[in-house]
């Protein structure tokens, strides 16, 4: 898995491949955890360590950059984490490709006003062709 940290864009990009998708969204739907990120070894400004995944009083999820540690975190409710980790579920399954925008906009159905954006790249490449 590689986390860039686009601070001009003000959004996260994940590359994956359908077996570390997998994993993140396990990860977020069943409880807390860290997931290091494959590109760790060698951070520069703008590489992101890993996910560290939270729970979280009150309902949505917040998706947040930690600086410091060089670290998304993601934290929320169960039942908002479990939206978003099936729409990450879904995207390391889907084989026509493509990427998957996760932003918050007005009545967004499981984001929190004030999360970062994060745009998933699919692990099968580019656009979908159909």
């Amino acid at each position: 898995m590689r986390l860039e940290s686009d601070p001009v864009c003000g959004e996260v990009d994940l590359t994956a491949t359908a077996t570390e998708l997998a994993c993140l969204a396990r990860a977020i739907a069943e409880d807390e955890g860290f997931i290091s990120s494959a590109s760790a070894s060698s951070l520069d400004g703008n590489t992101l360590a890993g996910v560290e995944v939270r729970k979280a009083p009150g309902s949505g999820v917040r998706i947040v950059l930690d600086a410091q540690r060089q670290t998304l975190v993601i934290s929320g409710d169960p039942d908002a984490r479990a939206v978003l980790a099936e729409n990450l579920h879904a995207m390391a399954t889907a084989e026509d490709g493509g990427h998957l925008h996760i932003e918050y906009f007005p009545e967004h159905p499981y984001l929190v006003a004030g999360s970062l954006s994060l745009v998933v790249s699919s692990p099968h490449g580019g656009m979908p062709t159909g």
